[in-house]
C-alpha cells in the first residue's frame, strides 16, 4: 500500500518510484502509545526494514529534546542507544524502561526518538523519527470495582421519569465467575446485571455484558409494555467498552432492546454509561443528599 501511494504521488511528476528491492529502515509507527506497568520492566519500540540482509545491521538511536515532556532517567530510560537487526530478519526492538513510580495516572508524557543512519536508508515521505507516548497502567484488581459507584447513564437521561440520570449502584464480585461483578439494582431497583473485565491486554482493557440481561420492566420507563414487559441489555456492537484500573471507573456502551417470547420487537438504542467507584463515606454523603 505504501509503495502504491508513493508511486501514485510521484506519478504527478511523470515518474514512478518502486521500493521492491530498496533497503529502508524506519520505526514501525511514527507515533504510538506504550504501557508503563509495575511488573513489566521494558516495553518495545519496533524498528523495521524493507529487506532482510545476510549480516547484522546496527543503527544508532538518539533522543530528540525538542517537543519532549517526558524526562530521560526520570520517566523512562533506553536500555541501549543502538538497535541491531539480526541477519535474515526484518525487525528489531528498542527496549525502553518506563519508570512506573515517577509517572502519575493523569500524566500525558511523551518523547521523540530518531534513527542515526545513512540518509540513503531513510524512506522518502516517512522519515526516521517516532514519538512514544507513555501511559501508566495500574495492576488490575477486581476489588477496586466493588462497593458503591456513581452510575451515570444516557439511557436514564432520555427515559428517567424523574429526570435523574445518576444513581448509586452497589457492586460485588461474582461468587464463581472470574473477573465478573454483579451490579445490584443497576438501571432499576429489583434488577441486577453482570459485567466482565478483560485485563489481558493493558492497552485494550475491555469490559463486556452478556446478552439478554433484564435491566428493568418496560412500564417504569415507557409507561406501557411494547413486548413482554422487559428491557433487556447487552454490550453494544457500535463501540467497545473499557475500564481504567488506575482510577477505578469504566465506560460502557450498552444496547437496550425489547423482545416478546424471544422475538425482537425493537432496539431502544445504544447508550453511553459511566460507572465510577467511590468510598463508603462519599456514598453515605450522597445518600443523605438524596441520590
Amino acid at each position: 500500500m505504501l509503495i502504491v501511494a508513493v508511486a501514485g504521488m510521484t506519478a504527478c511528476h511523470e515518474r514512478y518510484v518502486t521500493y521492491d528491492d530498496a533497503e529502508y529502515i524506519m520505526f514501525a509507527d511514527t507515533i504510538a502509545t506504550y504501557p508503563v506497568q509495575q511488573d513489566v520492566e521494558y516495553f518495545n519500540i519496533p524498528v523495521v526494514s524493507t529487506v532482510a540482509r545476510d549480516y547484522d545491521r546496527t543503527i544508532g538511536v538518539e533522543i530528540i529534546d525538542k517537543g519532549n515532556n517526558a524526562i530521560e532517567n526520570v520517566h523512562y530510560r533506553l536500555q541501549s542507544n543502538t538497535v541491531t537487526i539480526k541477519a535474515g530478519e526484518l525487525r528489531a526492538d528498542i527496549l525502553v524502561k518506563g519508570i512506573y513510580d515517577n509517572i502519575e495516572a493523569s500524566d500525558s508524557l511523551g518523547f521523540q526518538l530518531s534513527l542515526v543512519m545513512d540518509d540513503n536508508l531513510v524512506m522518502p515521505m516517512y522519515g526516521k523519527q517516532t514519538k512514544a507516548v507513555l501511559m501508566k497502567v495500574c495492576p488490575f484488581d477486581i476489588n477496586n470495582f466493588t462497593g458503591y459507584c456513581v452510575f451515570t447513564s444516557m439511557f436514564l437521561y432520555n427515559y428517567s421519569p424523574t429526570g435523574a440520570y445518576q444513581k448509586l449502584v452497589y457492586t460485588e464480585k461474582h461468587p464463581t465467575e472470574e473477573n465478573m461483578i454483579i451490579c445490584r439494582n443497576w438501571l432499576n431497583d429489583g434488577y441486577d446485571v453482570t459485567m466482565t473485565f478483560h485485563p489481558e491486554d493493558p492497552m485494550r482493557p475491555l469490559v463486556t455484558m452478556e446478552d439478554d440481561q433484564v435491566a428493568s420492566d418496560e412500564g417504569s420507563f415507557f409507561g406501557t409494555a411494547h413486548g413482554d414487559d422487559r428491557i433487556l441489555v447487552r454490550s453494544s456492537t457500535l463501540s467497545e467498552s473499557s475500564f481504567y484500573s488506575c482510577g477505578s471507573y469504566l465506560y460502557i456502551w450498552a444496547e437496550f432492546y425489547v423482545e416478546n417470547l424471544g422475538e425482537t420487537i425493537g432496539t431502544v438504542g445504544h447508550f453511553y454509561n459511566i460507572m465510577e467507584w467511590i468510598s463508603d463515606e462519599e456514598a453515605e454523603r450522597l445518600k443523605r443528599e438524596g441520590m
